[in-house]
């Protein structure tokens, strides 16, 4: 590669064998090239993949941290002690494909995109799937925004590839969503432009980030990609999605889309970012989805404490709301354009 460096960002905690997979598919990417460097930041891991990834790559920078800050923490380590102008990002349950280093700095490389700021990537999910018998139980699956629940396939079983992200969206009552999700693999290019990066396959430009500054480590996890979206919207700079750049996932390795702790992350921290960020109807929107999940919902408890939570977190997200406004090119309404319908 020509025309600047190029650090890549891992974030790890207990990786264990993914983690060795994603390492292995960065350097055999990365090859011989002088311009590129690979960071390990790890989050307190209890298990042994940081010593196992010395181990099998030698020369890998490793930044480790006392604490599990979440994924905005150890993306901000990871900034800090990188050298390259441009940051790439890549989940620890990823693995990318030949070409990929390449193919997601592109479009930042270009006299056209001097004003592009971030460049998200196609992320495949890893195996096969099917859709769904009606026999399914209520939870188990995938469900993609069309309604339909798509299963994974095990051994022969015929199946398909289906997309995980070509982008970040968000839609009209503050949810935050993956472009293209579950749309087979196969599906023609989506268009360039996009609201938002997937904070597990970009990259992001280090100017952009200076200017606007880092991810949000109150969130701590899931979010903070949509959150630092709109500000570098606000503040006049591009997303684009970048087709030919590939991941396949583990989608939620680490913590799992049924979990308590993934429903009390994700709905506290779609208040907080709407609060910080959108206009006023979004924010009412998933204050009132939220509420009515509170009351009807079968998981009351973690919705219960998202909402205080997210109360608790509400000073930080107007204060991040008035200092946006105070330094934005771009007005909220025109980036509110972006959002799309649920």
């Amino acid at each position: 590669m020509t025309g600047g460096t190029t650090s890549v960002v891992v974030v790890n905690w207990n990786g264990g064998e993914l983690l060795q997979d994603c390492l292995r598919s960065l350097v055999e990417d990365a090859g011989p090239r002088r311009d590129v460097e690979i960071l390990l930041v790890d989050n307190a891991s209890e298990d042994d993949s940081v010593e196992r990834a010395e181990q099998s790559f030698p020369g890998l920078r490793v930044v480790r941290r006392s604490t599990n800050g979440g994924f905005a923490a150890g993306v901000n380590a990871g900034v800090r002690a990188s050298t390259g102008e441009f940051i790439v990002l890549v989940n620890n349950d990823a693995r990318v494909e030949p070409g990929f280093l390449t193919a997601i700095v592109g479009p930042m490389r270009t006299a056209a995109g001097e004003d592009v700021a971030a460049v998200t990537g196609r992320v495949v999910l890893a195996g096969r799937y099917r859709p769904a018998p009606d026999s399914v139980e209520p939870g188990e699956g995938l469900v993609g925004h069309d309604g339909r629940r798509w299963v994974r396939v095990e051994g022969d079983e015929p199946g398909v590839h289906l997309l995980n992200s070509t982008g970040g969206q968000m839609t009209r009552s503050g949810n935050g969503r993956d472009r293209d999700w579950l749309s087979p693999e196969d599906s023609p290019p989506s268009a360039p432009d996009v609201f938002g990066f997937n904070g597990g396959c970009a990259a992001l430009r280090a100017r952009a980030l200076h200017e606007v500054g880092p991810m949000d480590e109150r969130l701590f996890m899931y979010y903070e990609d949509t959150e630092l979206s709109w500000r570098l919207r606000r503040a006049g700079w591009k997303v684009v999605h970048a087709h030919e750049a590939r991941t396949r996932h583990q989608h939620a390795a680490s913590s799992g889309t049924g979990t308590a702790f993934f429903r009390l992350n994700n709905a506290r921290n779609r208040l907080v970012v709407t609060a910080a960020h959108a206009p006023w109807p979004v924010f009412l929107r998933a204050l009132a989805r939220t509420t009515w999940r509170l009351a009807a919902g079968p998981h009351r408890g973690t919705t219960a404490r998202a909402l205080v939570q997210a109360f608790g977190m509400a000073g930080p997200a107007l204060a991040r709301r008035r200092s946006t406004d105070r330094t934005a090119t771009v007005g909220r309404a025109e980036v509110a354009e972006w959002l799309v319908v649920d």
